[in-house]
């Protein structure tokens, strides 16, 4: 499979994904991002169009430095779901974009779980 191939079959699973996944601002979604450094998640109402919390690794304090990996999902989902409930969100839809949910994705899912969100 070429790399052109590739990019083809990500864009169909996330179009498939994001035909069932649509924020509200009762429920938004918890965009997950993991780039080859860092790690982005923000909760969106998809019905305004508008970001109501956003985090990353690259301007939080306590987990700056910190590789995209598993360990460092856990810390940053903690420090998100605690974002999150300050900014009153306590119900979401986990959109996890072309990502398998195993790893690094289902530890940072259960790290915000921990903390009191409901998927």
């Amino acid at each position: 499979m070429n790399f052109d191939d590739k990019k083809i079959v990500k864009k169909r699973r996330r179009l498939r994904i994001r035909k069932n996944v649509i924020g509200t601002i009762s429920r938004p979604r918890l965009s997950l991002h993991f780039s080859g450094k860092h790690i982005y998640a923000q909760c969106i109402d998809d019905d305004c169009g508008r970001t109501l919390v956003y985090r990353s690794t690259t301007v939080e304090n306590g987990i700056q430095g910190a590789k995209a990996n598993a360990k460092s999902a856990v810390v940053f989902g903690k420090i998100f779901g605690e974002a999150a409930l300050k900014a009153g969100i306590v119900d979401v839809i986990f959109d996890r974009g072309t990502k398998c949910y195993h790893g690094k994705v289902k530890a940072f899912a259960d790290s915000v779980r921990s903390v009191g969100l409901r998927f």
